[in-house]
């Protein structure tokens, strides 16, 4: 999965390219709320554009469950993408996605034009990789070019099925840096490497967990998960979140962990309240208590100031460190100092420091240290797969070098 050929390796002059970009981007009332993922495409786009390539582009948005819904159409998209390229990006308007105004679009390009496709999941075979559609979309163009990560653990038609029907498949810039990051982070870290895992439950993280045991050399575990260890360990937990089936899982893994000399770290303090906070970023009374005296009545919603401290020192002295989930309810202030001392610690480290996307990077961007990491991943599931060690088939189907 690593070595695979990217926009760098062809040449597109006077070729029709399509490029699958992610441009799920949030909209409010038709308006591009949160415009990262458009900015993050750009340097693949403009690379297309200099080399004389006729691009075509193509994304899903929302989940428009296979049927054309106007206020999840990519219109918005191509202007916002007009304006951030200083060219016009013409928009084909087909609800059937490749229609009569996208082959008629397609067929005057000229070299360096730029047009978009409607949102791919107006078809309701995009998500089944259905061969008709995946045909339809091969049919416009003479080179493929996988730019988006955020679907690359799904197999459809625009990122998967498309190969099938096209002789070269290439991966984007943006693709590019997530194999570079996450891939060798996971296969061949510089050490010592420590990866911190968070959110809320074990369940989620199971393979995540298992796989970075093998590769890591500490594993620490913060979150709403720390619990089902603690749980695990024998220690009252109080009310705090627990996963009772995965217990068991819990125990295997410390015996893993000390069996192949690892080191696994879990809380030694914990912050804790009567209660979640309703709303979740509602004032309310803390405490701090070690995690092995948490009241029956009680509940953790965070790490301490001593667990902080204990993470903080371990992501200093590693030279690559990934990170998948917050330490605590991040999205309340009184609750977010775990994960604001991890990121702080992150920040000021020279390791190489990755964000596994999801609910650690709005942590580390809302924080304000998202420019002080190496790589934050665009993708949430993707990244999670990628972490677990499975094959991602959007990345797989592009052709080896």
């Amino acid at each position: 999965m690593l070595n695979k050929k990217s926009v760098d390796d062809i040449n597109v002059k006077g070729k029709k390219v399509l490029v699958r970009c992610d441009f799920n981007v949030p909209l409010k009332d038709g308006k591009i709320t949160d415009e990262n993922r458009l900015v993050a495409a750009l340097p693949t786009i403009k690379k297309l554009i200099a080399d004389g390539g006729r691009v075509i582009l193509c994304s899903h948005l929302g989940k428009p469950k296979g049927e054309p819904k106007p206020e999840l159409s990519l219109a918005p998209v191509a202007k916002r993408l007009s304006e951030l390229l200083g060219q016009e990006v013409k928009f084909a308007a087909d609800p059937e996605v490749v229609g009569p105004n996208a082959r008629a679009a397609a067929e005057a390009m000229k070299d360096g034009e730029v047009i978009l496709l409607e949102n791919t999941r107006y078809r309701a075979e995009e998500t089944k990789n259905g061969e008709a559609f995946s045909k339809e979309l091969a049919s416009l163009c003479d080179v493929f070019v996988n730019d988006a990560f955020g679907t690359a653990h799904r197999a459809h038609c625009s990122n998967v099925g498309v190969t099938q029907f096209v002789d070269t498949s290439v991966v984007g810039y943006l693709m590019q840096k997530e194999i570079d990051f996450l891939g060798n982070a996971v296969d061949n870290p510089v050490r010592p490497f420590v990866a911190i895992l968070g959110g809320a439950k074990v369940a989620d993280k199971l393979n995540v967990i298992a796989n970075l045991l093998e590769k890591c050399d500490t594993l620490i575990i913060g979150g709403g998960m720390a619990y089902t260890f603690l749980k695990a360990k024998g220690y009252e937990v109080g009310t705090s979140l627990v996963d009772d089936e995965k217990i068991g899982y819990c125990k295997e893994m410390m015996e893993k962990a000390e069996k192949l000399g690892k080191k696994l770290l879990l809380p030694v303090d914990t912050t804790i309240a009567s209660a979640f906070p309703n709303p979740i970023d509602a004032q309310i009374e803390v405490s701090v208590v070690d995690s092995d005296k948490i009241p029956a009545d009680m509940m953790g919603l965070d790490i301490g100031p001593k667990t902080a401290e204990l993470y903080a020192d371990a992501a200093k002295t590693a030279k690559t460190v990934v990170w998948n989930g917050p330490m605590g309810v991040f999205e309340n202030p009184i609750l977010a100092k775990g994960t604001i001392a991890v990121a702080k610690a992150l920040a000021e480290t020279d390791a190489t420091t990755i964000i596994g996307g999801g609910d650690s990077a709005a942590a580390v961007n809302q924080l304000g240290f998202g420019d002080k990491m190496s790589h934050i991943s665009t993708g949430g599931g993707a990244s999670l797969e990628f972490l677990e060690g499975k094959e991602l088939p959007g990345v797989a189907a592009a052709n080896d070098k």
